[in-house]
Protein backbone atom coordinates (compact mmCIF):
# COMPACT_ATOMS: atom_id res chain seq x y z
CA UNK A 1 0.00 0.00 0.00
CA UNK A 2 1.58 3.48 -1.09
CA UNK A 3 2.29 5.71 1.79
CA UNK A 4 -0.02 8.22 2.17
CA UNK A 5 0.90 11.96 1.72
CA UNK A 6 -0.03 15.39 2.86
CA UNK A 7 -2.26 15.76 -0.81
CA UNK A 8 -3.68 12.47 0.27
CA UNK A 9 -5.30 14.41 3.25
CA UNK A 10 -6.21 17.07 1.60
CA UNK A 11 -8.11 15.27 -0.95
CA UNK A 12 -10.25 13.64 1.39
CA UNK A 13 -11.65 17.37 2.99
CA UNK A 14 -12.26 18.67 -0.93
CA UNK A 15 -14.88 17.99 -3.86
CA UNK A 16 -13.51 15.29 -6.56
CA UNK A 17 -12.52 18.34 -9.10
CA UNK A 18 -10.70 20.32 -6.29
CA UNK A 19 -8.91 17.40 -5.49
CA UNK A 20 -7.89 16.55 -9.46
CA UNK A 21 -6.82 20.25 -9.54
CA UNK A 22 -4.82 19.67 -6.46
CA UNK A 23 -2.96 17.23 -7.55
CA UNK A 24 -2.47 18.53 -11.54
CA UNK A 25 -0.70 21.60 -9.44
CA UNK A 26 1.34 19.65 -7.15
CA UNK A 27 2.70 17.89 -10.25
CA UNK A 28 3.38 21.30 -11.63
CA UNK A 29 5.23 22.38 -8.97
CA UNK A 30 7.79 19.24 -8.84
CA UNK A 31 8.10 18.42 -11.97
CA UNK A 32 7.89 21.86 -14.18
CA UNK A 33 8.85 24.38 -11.54
CA UNK A 34 11.01 22.10 -9.64
CA UNK A 35 11.03 23.74 -6.21
CA UNK A 36 12.40 22.51 -3.30
CA UNK A 37 11.42 19.74 -1.05
CA UNK A 38 10.83 21.83 1.71
CA UNK A 39 8.43 24.54 -0.61
CA UNK A 40 6.25 21.51 -1.78
CA UNK A 41 6.18 20.39 1.82
CA UNK A 42 5.44 24.53 3.38
CA UNK A 43 2.69 24.82 0.02
CA UNK A 44 1.09 21.50 0.78
CA UNK A 45 0.59 22.44 5.28
CA UNK A 46 -1.13 25.65 3.51
CA UNK A 47 -3.70 24.42 1.49
CA UNK A 48 -4.25 21.89 3.92
CA UNK A 49 -5.13 24.18 6.47
CA UNK A 50 -7.12 26.44 4.26
CA UNK A 51 -9.09 23.91 2.67
CA UNK A 52 -9.82 22.78 6.53
CA UNK A 53 -11.07 26.42 7.32
CA UNK A 54 -13.02 26.04 4.04
CA UNK A 55 -15.18 23.40 4.50
CA UNK A 56 -16.24 24.69 8.12
CA UNK A 57 -16.91 28.01 6.71
CA UNK A 58 -18.91 26.33 4.36
CA UNK A 59 -20.38 23.68 6.07
CA UNK A 60 -18.89 21.05 3.38
CA UNK A 61 -16.59 20.40 1.43
CA UNK A 62 -15.42 22.65 -1.09
CA UNK A 63 -15.69 22.48 -5.07
CA UNK A 64 -13.92 24.35 -7.50
CA UNK A 65 -17.01 26.64 -8.22
CA UNK A 66 -16.47 27.12 -4.06
CA UNK A 67 -12.86 28.96 -4.93
CA UNK A 68 -14.01 31.00 -7.58
CA UNK A 69 -16.71 32.09 -5.25
CA UNK A 70 -15.02 32.86 -2.34
CA UNK A 71 -15.00 37.01 -1.23
CA UNK A 72 -12.46 39.48 -0.21
CA UNK A 73 -13.94 38.91 3.39
CA UNK A 74 -13.78 35.50 3.20
CA UNK A 75 -9.92 35.09 3.13
CA UNK A 76 -9.40 38.13 5.73
CA UNK A 77 -11.34 35.94 8.04
CA UNK A 78 -9.05 32.78 7.14
CA UNK A 79 -5.90 35.31 7.99
CA UNK A 80 -7.53 36.82 10.91
CA UNK A 81 -8.33 33.19 12.63
CA UNK A 82 -5.18 32.44 11.85
CA UNK A 83 -3.96 35.61 13.82
CA UNK A 84 -6.28 34.44 16.81
CA UNK A 85 -4.52 31.64 17.14
CA UNK A 86 -1.23 33.13 17.94
CA UNK A 87 0.17 32.30 13.98
CA UNK A 88 2.84 34.46 13.44
CA UNK A 89 2.60 37.86 10.85
CA UNK A 90 5.36 35.81 8.86
CA UNK A 91 3.97 32.59 8.73
CA UNK A 92 0.25 33.94 8.05
CA UNK A 93 2.08 35.96 4.69
CA UNK A 94 3.76 32.50 3.86
CA UNK A 95 0.29 30.65 4.58
CA UNK A 96 -1.36 32.79 1.63
CA UNK A 97 1.29 33.24 -0.76
CA UNK A 98 0.95 29.19 -0.96
CA UNK A 99 -2.66 29.47 -1.29
CA UNK A 100 -2.51 32.56 -4.02
CA UNK A 101 0.37 30.60 -6.10
CA UNK A 102 -2.40 27.42 -6.56
CA UNK A 103 -4.90 29.86 -7.24
CA UNK A 104 -2.74 31.67 -9.72
CA UNK A 105 -2.27 28.41 -11.09
CA UNK A 106 -5.88 27.41 -11.74
CA UNK A 107 -6.41 31.04 -12.82
CA UNK A 108 -3.37 30.50 -15.61
CA UNK A 109 -4.59 27.02 -16.76
CA UNK A 110 -8.18 28.04 -17.54
CA UNK A 111 -9.79 25.81 -14.11
CA UNK A 112 -11.04 28.95 -12.05
CA UNK A 113 -10.71 32.21 -11.99
CA UNK A 114 -11.34 34.47 -8.23
CA UNK A 115 -10.32 38.33 -8.14
CA UNK A 116 -10.27 38.80 -4.97
CA UNK A 117 -7.19 37.09 -4.26
CA UNK A 118 -5.14 40.03 -6.47
CA UNK A 119 -7.07 42.07 -3.78
CA UNK A 120 -5.69 41.02 -0.62
CA UNK A 121 -2.75 42.58 0.76
CA UNK A 122 -0.03 40.60 2.67
CA UNK A 123 0.38 40.69 6.57
CA UNK A 124 2.59 43.43 7.41
CA UNK A 125 6.10 41.66 8.53
CA UNK A 126 7.81 43.45 11.76
CA UNK A 127 11.47 44.38 10.87
CA UNK A 128 13.71 42.05 13.06
CA UNK A 129 17.41 42.30 13.24
CA UNK A 130 19.32 39.39 12.80
CA UNK A 131 21.67 38.51 16.10
CA UNK A 132 24.96 37.58 15.34
CA UNK A 133 27.41 36.46 17.45
CA UNK A 134 30.95 38.34 17.79
CA UNK A 135 33.98 36.60 16.42
CA UNK A 136 35.22 35.61 19.72
CA UNK A 137 31.88 33.59 20.45
CA UNK A 138 32.49 31.93 17.01
CA UNK A 139 36.08 31.14 18.08
CA UNK A 140 34.49 29.30 20.94
CA UNK A 141 31.99 27.72 18.94
CA UNK A 142 34.21 26.51 16.57
CA UNK A 143 37.38 26.02 18.74
CA UNK A 144 39.43 27.49 15.73
CA UNK A 145 43.23 27.57 17.49
CA UNK A 146 43.07 23.52 18.97
CA UNK A 147 41.01 21.75 16.28
CA UNK A 148 44.28 19.37 15.32
CA UNK A 149 44.29 18.26 19.01
CA UNK A 150 40.40 18.02 19.58
CA UNK A 151 40.23 14.57 20.81
CA UNK A 152 36.41 14.20 20.75
CA UNK A 153 34.79 11.49 19.58
CA UNK A 154 33.89 11.77 15.69
CA UNK A 155 30.35 13.63 16.43
CA UNK A 156 32.26 16.22 17.59
CA UNK A 157 34.00 16.94 15.33
CA UNK A 158 30.99 16.55 12.72
CA UNK A 159 29.24 19.48 14.86
CA UNK A 160 32.22 21.47 14.76
CA UNK A 161 33.01 20.60 11.17
CA UNK A 162 29.42 21.55 10.11
CA UNK A 163 29.18 24.90 12.17
CA UNK A 164 31.59 26.50 10.99
CA UNK A 165 30.66 25.62 7.29
CA UNK A 166 27.19 27.76 8.56
CA UNK A 167 29.47 30.75 9.56
CA UNK A 168 32.62 30.52 7.45
CA UNK A 169 30.57 29.94 4.59
CA UNK A 170 27.25 31.67 5.19
CA UNK A 171 25.27 28.68 4.44
CA UNK A 172 21.93 27.77 5.27
CA UNK A 173 21.60 24.31 7.64
CA UNK A 174 19.54 22.83 4.50
CA UNK A 175 22.31 23.76 2.19
CA UNK A 176 25.12 22.13 4.15
CA UNK A 177 23.23 19.17 4.87
CA UNK A 178 22.22 18.91 1.20
CA UNK A 179 25.99 18.85 0.27
CA UNK A 180 28.06 15.23 -0.65
CA UNK A 181 31.39 14.57 -0.47
CA UNK A 182 31.39 15.44 -4.45
CA UNK A 183 30.70 18.74 -3.78
CA UNK A 184 33.64 19.65 -1.94
CA UNK A 185 35.94 21.85 -4.10
CA UNK A 186 39.73 20.89 -5.13
CA UNK A 187 41.30 22.73 -7.72
CA UNK A 188 39.25 26.03 -7.78
CA UNK A 189 38.55 26.47 -4.31
CA UNK A 190 35.04 27.57 -4.88
CA UNK A 191 31.90 25.68 -3.29
CA UNK A 192 28.78 25.63 -5.86
CA UNK A 193 25.61 26.07 -3.25
CA UNK A 194 22.41 25.44 -4.70
CA UNK A 195 20.00 28.04 -2.89
CA UNK A 196 16.64 28.33 -2.26
CA UNK A 197 14.39 28.00 -5.89
CA UNK A 198 17.39 26.05 -7.15
CA UNK A 199 19.32 29.08 -7.95
CA UNK A 200 23.10 27.94 -8.27
CA UNK A 201 25.25 30.16 -6.13
CA UNK A 202 29.49 30.27 -5.56
CA UNK A 203 31.13 31.01 -2.59
CA UNK A 204 34.84 30.93 -1.78
CA UNK A 205 36.17 28.02 0.60
CA UNK A 206 38.51 28.82 3.71
CA UNK A 207 41.60 27.06 4.25
CA UNK A 208 40.43 26.16 7.57
CA UNK A 209 37.22 24.54 5.96
CA UNK A 210 39.17 22.10 3.88
CA UNK A 211 41.80 21.16 6.55
CA UNK A 212 38.35 20.34 9.06
CA UNK A 213 37.13 18.73 6.47
CA UNK A 214 40.17 16.23 5.91
CA UNK A 215 39.94 15.25 9.33
CA UNK A 216 36.19 15.03 9.57
CA UNK A 217 36.31 12.33 6.80
CA UNK A 218 39.55 10.59 7.15
CA UNK A 219 37.84 7.37 8.07
CA UNK A 220 35.16 7.57 5.52
CA UNK A 221 35.17 5.67 1.89
CA UNK A 222 35.60 8.41 -0.68
CA UNK A 223 32.17 8.38 -2.44
CA UNK A 224 31.14 11.23 -3.74
CA UNK A 225 27.36 10.43 -3.85
CA UNK A 226 27.75 9.96 -0.29
CA UNK A 227 26.80 13.13 2.50
CA UNK A 228 29.57 15.06 4.25
CA UNK A 229 27.53 14.93 7.20
CA UNK A 230 25.72 11.70 7.73
CA UNK A 231 24.03 10.61 11.49
CA UNK A 232 23.81 7.57 13.81
CA UNK A 233 22.55 5.50 10.98
CA UNK A 234 24.59 6.27 8.29
CA UNK A 235 21.99 8.10 6.61
CA UNK A 236 22.30 12.11 6.12
CA UNK A 237 22.21 14.03 8.36
CA UNK A 238 18.64 15.38 10.17
CA UNK A 239 18.65 19.47 11.02
CA UNK A 240 16.79 18.55 14.53
CA UNK A 241 19.92 16.85 15.57
CA UNK A 242 21.72 19.35 14.11
CA UNK A 243 20.20 22.42 16.13
CA UNK A 244 20.17 20.23 18.83
CA UNK A 245 23.67 19.68 18.80
CA UNK A 246 24.68 23.53 18.32
CA UNK A 247 22.02 23.94 21.89
CA UNK A 248 24.40 21.91 23.78
CA UNK A 249 27.89 22.94 22.49
CA UNK A 250 26.16 26.70 23.30
CA UNK A 251 24.91 25.53 26.72
CA UNK A 252 28.55 24.25 27.61
CA UNK A 253 30.28 27.21 25.83
CA UNK A 254 28.44 29.62 27.54
CA UNK A 255 26.88 31.41 24.30
CA UNK A 256 24.17 33.17 23.69
CA UNK A 257 20.77 31.62 23.46
CA UNK A 258 20.22 33.15 20.29
CA UNK A 259 23.00 31.54 18.67
CA UNK A 260 21.00 29.23 16.01
CA UNK A 261 22.08 27.65 12.50
CA UNK A 262 20.88 30.40 10.84
CA UNK A 263 22.55 33.17 13.08
CA UNK A 264 25.47 31.62 12.47
CA UNK A 265 24.62 33.06 8.31
CA UNK A 266 24.02 36.20 9.36
CA UNK A 267 27.00 36.68 11.99
CA UNK A 268 28.80 35.50 8.43
CA UNK A 269 27.18 38.62 6.95
CA UNK A 270 27.79 41.32 9.57
CA UNK A 271 31.66 39.94 9.90
CA UNK A 272 32.00 40.74 6.85
CA UNK A 273 30.32 43.38 6.11
CA UNK A 274 32.24 45.00 9.38
CA UNK A 275 35.47 44.06 7.57
CA UNK A 276 34.66 45.84 4.70
CA UNK A 277 32.67 43.45 2.21
CA UNK A 278 30.52 45.69 -0.08
CA UNK A 279 26.59 44.96 0.60
CA UNK A 280 26.19 43.79 -3.59
CA UNK A 281 29.13 41.06 -2.81
CA UNK A 282 27.57 39.68 0.52
CA UNK A 283 24.25 39.63 -1.85
CA UNK A 284 26.05 37.16 -4.53
CA UNK A 285 27.76 35.05 -1.26
CA UNK A 286 24.39 34.48 0.30
CA UNK A 287 22.43 34.13 -2.51
CA UNK A 288 19.42 36.75 -1.26
CA UNK A 289 17.53 37.54 -4.61
CA UNK A 290 16.86 41.26 -3.32
CA UNK A 291 19.88 43.22 -2.54
CA UNK A 292 16.78 44.78 0.16
CA UNK A 293 17.26 41.77 1.92
CA UNK A 294 20.77 42.02 2.50
CA UNK A 295 20.70 45.98 3.42
CA UNK A 296 19.45 44.92 6.72
CA UNK A 297 23.17 44.17 7.98
CA UNK A 298 24.10 47.85 7.58
CA UNK A 299 21.51 48.06 10.77
CA UNK A 300 23.51 45.87 12.50
CA UNK A 301 27.57 46.88 11.88
CA UNK A 302 28.65 50.03 10.37
CA UNK A 303 32.34 49.94 10.43
CA UNK A 304 35.27 50.55 7.42
CA UNK A 305 36.36 49.18 4.45
CA UNK A 306 38.45 46.54 3.09
CA UNK A 307 38.29 45.62 -0.44
CA UNK A 308 38.30 41.63 -0.76
CA UNK A 309 36.51 38.46 0.31
CA UNK A 310 39.99 36.92 2.22
CA UNK A 311 40.77 40.48 4.09
CA UNK A 312 37.47 40.22 4.47
CA UNK A 313 36.22 37.51 6.45
CA UNK A 314 37.72 36.65 10.06
CA UNK A 315 39.28 33.14 9.35
CA UNK A 316 40.51 33.68 6.19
Amino acid sequence: MAERTRIDDIADLIAPDFADALQKWDSYLRYEKNVSAHTLRAYQTDLKHFTTFLTVHLGGAPSINDLSEIKLQDFRGWLARKAGEGVSARSRARSLSGVKNFLKYLDKHGIMHNAAIGLITSPKIPRTLPKPISEDQAKRLINFENFEQISGDDIDIRNRVLFLMLYGLGLRISEALALNIGDIPHSDGFWRIMGKGRKERIVPTLPIITRMLERHLENRPDDPEAPIFVGAQGKRLNAGVAQKALRDIRRAEGLPETLTPHALRHSYATHLLSNGANLREIQELLGHASLSTTQMYTDVDNAKILEIFKKAHPRA
